[in-house]
């Protein structure tokens, strides 16, 4: 899929999810910072990671599986968020992890655009590809074990 087909389908993807996707796409074209508020809980939630664990996991998942589902990043890279199935924050039992699920809007960028505040780091492709949860968490106990013998903890 090109460029702007595959951009194309992520926008249909994410819209989705709104309760008026023409009013997402008019914000996204009209609000100078490029975002819209989207509910979790729909088609997906979102697992929120320190930067400082979350850029290691994404790039453990990376060697992984190539290409994970969507990941946001917010201004700083203080905070990073993975898009895995709807459900998996009621069933998360991890701590240090925050979560957007049913209940909860988060910022989206408009897919393929830059934004002044939150970017995304692997942008959704319109195939509805998530994260794997289990997945997710053993990416990120290797990712903590590599930054523990990175600071001889």
């Amino acid at each position: 899929m090109t460029g702007a087909g595959a951009a194309k389908s992520a926008v249909e993807w994410l819209v989705s999810v709104a309760p008026d996707p023409e009013a997402c796409r008019w914000e996204w074209e009209r609000n100078p910072l490029g975002v819209a508020l989207l509910p979790a809980g729909k088609q997906w939630d979102v697992l929120i990671l320190p930067g400082e664990l979350g850029y290691p996991t994404l790039d453990v998942l990376t060697r992984v599986i190539g290409r994970p589902g969507p990941v946001l990043a917010d201004f700083g890279d203080a905070r990073m968020g993975f898009f895995v199935p709807a459900g998996t924050v009621a069933r998360w039992l991890g701590t240090g992890v925050r979560g957007a699920g049913c209940g909860t809007w988060i910022v989206v960028p408009y897919p393929g655009r830059s934004t002044g505040g939150v970017r995304w780091l692997v942008s959704p492709d319109g195939s509805g590809t998530l994260t794997d949860p289990a997945l997710l968490e053993l990416a990120m106990h290797e990712a903590a074990a590599q930054l523990a013998r990175e600071t001889g903890e």
